[in-house]
């Protein structure tokens, strides 16, 4: 049964904009994801700790110091009064396993659109390549063109330098048309 766009828990943009990437990796921070599923950072994290099974290293991440700092310089979070620990961050696969320890109907409902988007934005990617790669294969193209062209033009010149090199010597030219012959 398709849903329609009006029924969505949240807007799809709300969601894009949470995606981040770090350490070469789409992923969410463990506030965000707390926000989507109206519920606290602590209680999220809380329970993750609690079913860590789930949550392999390539699945969810603490970010380090450094990480941190450039996220909140990227995006302006503010610092002051909120973090006091180093967030967790979840990809694509970990989002997916947090439906599995959240039981509630929006967490659940939440899942099911972030992995929509996921998924959309993994074929946005795609497309792009597949649009650069065309954009370079036109590029190829027109590089080839514009050598044909150069030489093209290099042999025009030559065939004009000839030209204006003979304008000043006559050859005499074979007369055209009937010879009259001087007998009567």
């Amino acid at each position: 049964m398709a849903k329609k766009e009006s029924s969505l828990v949240v807007p799809d943009e709300v969601v894009m904009n949470k995606i981040y990437v770090i350490r070469n990796q789409k992923v969410m921070l463990d506030k965000d994801l707390a926000e989507l599923y109206q519920g606290e950072t602590g209680r999220l994290n809380e329970k993750v700790k609690r079913n860590l099974k789930p949550f392999p290293e390539d699945f969810m991440f603490q970010l380090n110091e450094s990480e941190f700092k450039s996220l909140i310089s990227q995006i302006a979070i503010s610092n002051r009064g909120g973090t006091r620990k180093l967030p967790f961050v979840f990809n694509e696969q970990g989002v997916a396993m947090l439906s599995g320890i959240l039981n509630s109907d929006r967490a659940i409902a939440v899942n099911i659109q972030i992995m929509r988007i996921f998924t959309k934005v993994r074929q946005m990617l795609t497309d792009n390549t597949e649009l650069r790669l065309d954009i370079e294969k036109i590029k190829k193209k027109l590089d080839n063109q514009d050598k044909n062209m150069e030489i093209v033009f290099r042999y025009l010149d030559k065939l004009l330098e000839k030209k204006e090199s003979r304008q000043g010597v006559t050859e005499p030219r074979a007369k055209i048309g009937y010879k009259m012959s001087s007998k009567k």
